[in-house]
């Protein structure tokens, strides 16, 4: 057997061009249900974060949610069982080099769009992978020809944005940066197909489509609200009712974050000036308040109780 592996025989040929396995920098809220998405779909997934401590905690994190996903009939134990024999952890940038996709997904409460840590990631990932591979950020409000272009190789860079709620969004926003190459962006296209997806082309542009128009949705949400023109589960009762959203404007930026929200807003106020991208006071003070949402079981709904979330009497009190 040995003598077999000195001539490579006996090992599986990665095809060129393939898409079998798919890295993930940064495993928080997002990065967590674009794992589950891939490893669903059959691909494996290794997600690198900060220790081996925090790797396990994110197993366990999508180990629960999957059981819930259970718990509605989503899928069966054995099908958690084959999803979870796809995902494995690393702290290790090495442990990337199979690689046939790399997706930037970190998440941090620093103000702004921390470009120089990103970049450093890029630097890093590039170090170790295949000349082929694609390197990919899913941040909406950054330009990805901003972190391309510390790359020997900027023509693989391309910005991939997994619009909320991942796993019930059936397109995926495709940007190209200045030097992306055709091909890397067909194999983004092929990757998207694989999750059962369609790919959007986006010029260049803070926000793309979606992050654009969802914020100053989500400010007007608000603004209606410290009016008192209708309460919270009544505005996005509205606007489910009449334009066929999954989510209300509230009950969407609690599942976003509003943590991740009031960046989205400072970025997008930073980059255009325009007043409609400017933070509301309630999404600011819902943040100091630590009212993050679900990921803290309270936002303007509160999740701490069972049974459907009840609009969060906390977020009325914090707007006088």
């Amino acid at each position: 057997m040995n003598q077999l592996a000195q001539f490579g025989l006996g090992k599986a040929i990665k095809p060129k061009g393939s898409l079998q396995t798919v890295g993930i920098i940064g495993c928080g809220s997002v990065g967590q249900v674009i794992a589950r998405l891939v490893a669903q779909f059959g691909m494996d997934v290794i997600f690198l974060d900060v220790s081996e401590e925090r790797n396990q905690e994110i197993i366990n994190e999508i180990q629960e949610q999957l059981d819930d996903v259970i718990a509605h009939w989503g899928i069966t134990p054995s099908e958690k069982k084959v999803i979870m024999a796809h995902i494995s952890g690393t702290t290790r940038f090495e442990d990337l080099k199979d690689c046939d996709v790399v997706i930037e997904t970190i998440s941090s409460r620093q103000k702004g769009t921390l470009l120089s840590l990103r970049q450093e990631l890029f630097q890093k990932v590039e170090a170790v992978v295949s000349e082929d591979a694609i390197i990919s950020s899913d941040l909406s409000t950054l330009i990805i020809s901003d972190l391309a272009r510390v790359l020997k190789h900027p023509e693989r860079a391309i910005g991939v944005h997994f619009i909320e709620p991942i796993d019930k969004t059936n397109i995926v926003e495709v940007v190209k940066g200045r030097e992306t190459n055709e091909a890397s962006y067909e194999k983004v296209v092929r990757f998207a197909r694989m999750l059962n997806k369609k790919a959007i082309l986006i010029n260049e542009s803070p926000g793309n489509v979606s992050t654009r128009i969802l914020i100053p949705l989500i400010n007007e949400a608000c603004e209606i609200l410290m009016e008192g023109v209708a309460s919270i589960a009544d505005i996005d009762e509205t606007m489910k009712e009449t334009t066929g959203y999954i989510y209300g404007p509230f009950e969407l930026a609690d599942k976003i974050g509003l943590d991740k929200i009031l960046k989205y807003m400072d970025n997008l106020y930073q980059e255009y000036g325009d007043r409609k991208y400017k933070a509301s006071p309630i999404i600011k003070r819902l943040v100091r308040a630590n009212y993050l949402g679900l990921q803290t079981k309270k936002g303007f709904y509160n999740y701490e109780v069972e049974g459907q979330p009840t609009s969060n009497t906390v977020s009325c009190t914090i707007i006088k």
